[in-house]
């Protein structure tokens, strides 16, 4: 049996243990898990929030990490802007970025989630309105959905990734997680 933690990681957290090299310590993974023998399964940006699944198994890590086997990621996206039908479009068709094509999304609009307080919380401007995103890809390029929305003129003020597959961080509090055995 697989152990797996599915940790709401915090904004401002890196996706790894340690932070070698930086003259700043930042957090880490290490201020909030002290499971020993777990590594991320895929990583998750600094200044994203949400789902990162930790395992003991380097096969389950390497099938849900690795882009071969489109394990679906869903994200809650709060842009600025208001998205109308073709831009919604382009992301659901696949978005040209400067490493190529990427697959074609899932996309809806949806009301503003009942989420927890970002710390730091999102700029509001008054003369520029904002609005959520859900969104699924199937790929883990680099900062891609960020990449993507910003291509089709919708910037990314919030990016929360809510679900790995059938995994999700609902129920689960900023910096704490949950483990199962799977």
């Amino acid at each position: 049996m697989s152990r797996l933690l599915l940790f709401n990681k915090p904004f401002g957290v890196l996706s790894q243990f340690t932070d070698r090299g930086s003259p700043t310590m930042r957090a880490t993974l290490s201020d909030f898990i002290a499971v020993k023998g777990v590594y991320p399964a895929g990583r998750l940006d600094r200044d994203s929030e949400g789902l990162l699944l930790l395992t003991d198994d380097g096969r389950l890590q390497a099938r849900i990490a690795d882009p071969r086997f489109k394990l679906p990621k869903t994200y809650l996206v709060q842009v600025e802007g208001d998205p109308q039908e073709p831009e919604l479009e382009r992301l659901r068709q696949g978005v040209r970025l400067k490493d190529g094509m990427t697959l074609p999304a899932e996309v809806a609009c949806i009301d503003a989630p009942d989420l927890w307080p970002r710390d730091p919380p999102i700029r509001q401007r008054k003369s520029i309105p904002d609005s959520w995103l859900k969104i699924t890809v199937r790929e883990g390029r680099n900062r891609q959905v960020r990449r993507m929305t910003a291509a089709v003129g919708l910037p990314t003020l919030r990016l929360v990734r809510w679900s790995i597959g059938d995994w999700t961080v609902e129920g689960i509090a900023p910096g704490q997680f949950e483990e199962i055995f799977v």
